[in-house]
């Protein structure tokens, strides 16, 4: 916690965020920081004097904890995914809430792109083969072929978009599923996500998460998807019934995932671990030192914009 002054408004970090941004609020702001061990007392004792709160994407802030915060006016998020945040909570009074769209666009259509090649190439499988001198005793298994492959996004946002873009690269045959067929793009429009998921050989995730798309990919999804498809998620662990595709993958109802995130983060069940069809990575989609710094920038930028007075710059959109 900074020394109070009264011009430097009071704002409560309720997420480990990145040393850059932690710098640049502790300048300009009154840092109190939950994550360090701020005790319930000594939140209470803060909250009638809190103006902002700084979080990320996988932060929790309800309605509940809203509601202690009288004097609060803006949420800023580091990351793009604000599920978490009781956006119509905040709005009922007010208090802006803002996120970090475009800057990380590229780096998760890349990391889209290199789980898939991945899982389809056995790239994991093939390296643990190559240093464990498998390679003398005989050549490594055939795997999948991506060029030219069908493949199936679901959720068509920029990100979405920029999968499908360098898929193209690929000649990959591209469909989408969205809530409607959108005007502005030539890929093929699959009304339904479980025909989507049976007209495909690579099924990517790239939907918002929350409420409306929790566990979205379920069991009849993953079936239809079948042995030979292969699913990718860079969307939400949340997206996903992991229950329901740990057992596809047991019993080789799907072919295999490649997959940055998870119902429980940062904990990963020990039987998709156990799995060799999977390749896991800790949420690192955007994890460039180039994105996540212009990130951490845009969600200072968010904060300074509204307490000098001006209209913050990246509000999350409205639904």
């Amino acid at each position: 916690m900074t020394t109070p002054s009264s011009s430097h408004p009071d704002i409560l970090i309720v997420a480990r965020l990145p040393q850059h941004l932690n710098q640049r609020l502790r300048e300009q702001f009154n840092c109190h920081d939950l994550p360090a061990g701020l005790s319930e007392q000594a939140l209470n004792d803060i909250a009638p004097s809190i103006r902002a709160i700084s979080a990320n994407g996988e932060s929790t802030v309800s309605r509940e904890f809203i509601a202690r915060f009288p004097a609060l006016e803006v949420i800023s998020v580091f990351g793009v995914g604000y599920d978490g945040v009781d956006v119509a909570a905040a709005r009922e009074r007010g208090i802006h809430v803002t996120h970090t769209p475009d800057v990380l666009t590229d780096d998760v259509a890349d990391f889209a792109m290199t789980l898939l090649f991945a899982v389809a190439r056995q790239v994991v499988r093939a390296d643990r083969f190559a240093r464990a001198g498998e390679w003398s005793k005989g050549p490594f298994p055939f795997t999948t072929k991506v060029s030219g492959a069908r493949l199936g996004i679901v959720g068509l946002g920029r990100i979405g978009k920029a999968i499908a873009r360098r898929a193209e690269g690929f000649d990959m045959d591209i469909a989408y599923h969205n809530r409607s067929p959108l005007n502005d793009v030539s890929w093929r429009y699959a009304p339904t996500l479980k025909g989507l998921a049976a007209e495909v050989d690579f099924l990517v995730l790239s939907t918002p998460g929350g409420a409306n798309t929790r566990a979205l990919i379920n069991a009849d999804i993953l079936e239809a998807l079948g042995p030979k498809g292969f699913l990718i998620n860079v969307a939400r662990g949340s997206v996903v019934d992991e229950t329901a595709l740990i057992a596809a993958l047991e019993q080789g109802k799907i072919a295999g995932a490649g997959l940055d995130v998870f119902e429980n983060e940062p904990n990963i069940p020990a039987a998709l671990a156990a799995l060799d069809n999977v390749v896991l990575t800790p949420h690192m989609a955007s994890g460039t030192l180039i994105t996540r710094t212009a990130m951490a920038d845009l969600a200072f930028d968010n904060l300074a914009a509204h307490f000098s007075g001006k209209p913050v710059l990246t509000p999350v959109p409205q639904r």
